[in-house]
């Protein structure tokens, strides 16, 4: 089973405009509504390629429940905490010729729900993968994932998609994978790479691995992705050619993807299976559908 962690879940409203004025009334040619965060965007990913997984959070408020009817319907189990006060956040995506993000600030999560939560994942099981994904919540301090990870018993494999502090204080508790991409690896290292050097960003991985994370994948774009494993090997693999259409989720994609392929296969597959999810996704107005990832894949060599 593989779990995911959204702490602060939203509905994604993504409306199309011809042109857009500001101060007036706008109306949109076109709009959508899912539901979004990076955790539920590897759920939804890994139920795509028919993997079991179950997406945990919070949720709050009538929000909430609708954010549960829509995982249900796409067919994602869920077992969120419910909170007692409070909205689920809506984010709006906004295209008219380019994108502007409205992002929600979401529901306080007070203390105790978070032992709630803590509780809940102390239950995992040995062989269980646990992915912590995002940032968390302004109710929240950035130690709240490294707390969470001293909460699992041992044997669940864990994955950190996160950056800056929130990252870094969970590295000693050796997480199975992490997944920078490019800019966060620069933050992270303090220094500015290009996406086609392959030594300053696997010396980069190689200092992130010193500090506890076993293996490390670096989304690149259109470069695609670099992997470093826990053996120190350097394996790459460029990305398909195509139009991108939309980059949210497209990271959140290729975390799915490779731990599906690497279950299957070991770290070339992971690798390829990731870069083919990440890719469909950055291709498609929306999360990638399995064929569109096994349509790509199949184009990987």
């Amino acid at each position: 089973m593989i779990c995911t962690v959204t702490l602060n879940p939203a509905l994604d409203c993504a409306m199309t405009f011809d042109t857009l004025t500001p101060g007036r009334t706008n109306r949109a040619g076109s709009q959508t509504l899912s539901p979004g965060g990076k955790g539920i965007n590897v759920s939804r990913i890994l139920h795509a390629l028919g993997a079991e997984t179950t997406a945990l959070g919070f949720v709050a408020g009538s929000l909430g429940t609708l954010l549960e009817q829509l995982l249900a319907q796409a067919g994602v189990d869920t077992d969120f905490i419910r909170l007692p006060a409070g909205e689920n956040r809506i984010n709006v995506k906004v295209r008219a010729g380019e994108e502007t993000e409205l992002n929600g600030a979401g529901p306080t999560i007070p203390p105790q729900a978070l032992d709630l939560f803590g509780d809940k994942l102390s239950r995992l099981h040995p062989g269980d993968t646990l992915v912590l994904s995002g940032s968390v919540p302004p109710s929240l301090p950035d130690t709240t994932y490294e707390r969470l990870l001293s909460l699992l018993p041992a044997g669940v494999r864990t994955v950190v998609d996160a950056e800056g502090e929130l990252l870094r204080k969970a590295l000693p508790h050796r997480p199975f994978l992490i997944k920078p991409n490019l800019r966060e690896l620069e933050g992270l290292c303090h220094t500015a790479l290009s996406p086609t050097d392959q030594n300053a960003i696997s010396a980069c991985a190689a200092r992130l691995q010193e500090q506890g994370a076993q293996n490390v994948l670096v989304s690149l774009g259109p470069s695609g992705a670099l992997l470093r494993t826990g053996e120190g090997r350097i394996l790459a693999c460029p990305a398909p050619l195509g139009s991108l259409v939309n980059s949210v989720g497209a990271g959140d994609s290729m975390v799915a993807g490779f731990l599906v392929g690497y279950d299957r296969g070991g770290p070339e597959e992971g690798l390829r299976l990731g870069i083919a999810a990440g890719s469909a996704t950055a291709f498609s107005p929306s999360l990638a559908s399995g064929e569109d990832i096994r349509r790509l894949y199949r184009s990987i060599s």
